[in-house]
């Protein structure tokens, strides 16, 4: 119900490096942004699937950086490959047909089809137990993002993101993804625009 309820939801594609040089790479639909001074993103990673998950622990820990990826919709199903349940010692960018770009601030890959990308340090590894058995289900990640590599040819004149260019892909329910569609703006209320017009509100409706 949960996933199935909260959507849409972003796709974290992580990439990392184990301390032997196994790079690692998966997605994670358990992913947000949490504050933009200092740049901090949030992931969990769930211990009750497959090893893959652990491994992508594992080398959070390691000191050597990790990227997070935007999966955009020219290559979802190549993200959807590394979901796989692989063996700690196989490397899934083999199994993506993707493209290892340099990082610039850290040893692990990021993703070079991606429109935007992040490297990232751990920021505090939080274990999450259970309430009532103790039992340590998942890891939440605060990443702390110390580069961002954005392509121009997604980005507007304002500097901002073009979601028909980026084409971001949102993850749903059970096995289900979601295209972005029309985007609507609304404007915030400003308080030195509206108090007046709040105010004769409130005294229209004490009056009555």
């Amino acid at each position: 119900l949960l996933i199935s309820g909260i959507v849409p939801r972003p796709i974290a594609f992580v990439s990392t490096i184990s301390e032997e040089g196994v790079e690692n790479l998966a997605p994670f639909s358990w992913f947000n942004t949490v504050t933009n001074y200092p740049p901090i993103i949030s992931f969990a990673c769930n211990h009750s699937g497959p090893a893959r998950v652990k491994d992508t622990i594992a080398n959070l820990k390691n000191s050597q950086g990790f990227t997070v990826n935007i999966i955009s919709e020219p290559f979802v199903e190549n993200a959807n490959a590394t979901a796989i349940d692989a063996p700690p010692e196989f490397d899934e960018w083999t199994l993506s047909g993707l493209t290892k770009a340099k990082c610039v601030q850290i040893k692990a890959s990021r993703v070079k089809e991606s429109a935007f990308s992040m490297e990232c340090e751990i920021y505090k590894s939080i274990d999450i137990t259970h309430p009532v058995t103790g039992e340590h289900n998942s890891t939440l990640i605060l990443a702390h993002v110390k580069y961002i590599h954005v392509r121009k040819d997604v980005l507007t004149d304002k500097g901002v993101i073009d979601l028909t260019k980026f084409k971001p892909v949102a993850r749903l329910g059970d096995i289900s993804y979601a295209r972005i569609g029309d985007a609507y703006r609304i404007a915030r209320p400003s308080w030195a625009q509206e108090e007046a017009k709040i105010q004769d509100a409130l005294a229209t409706l004490a009056s009555l």
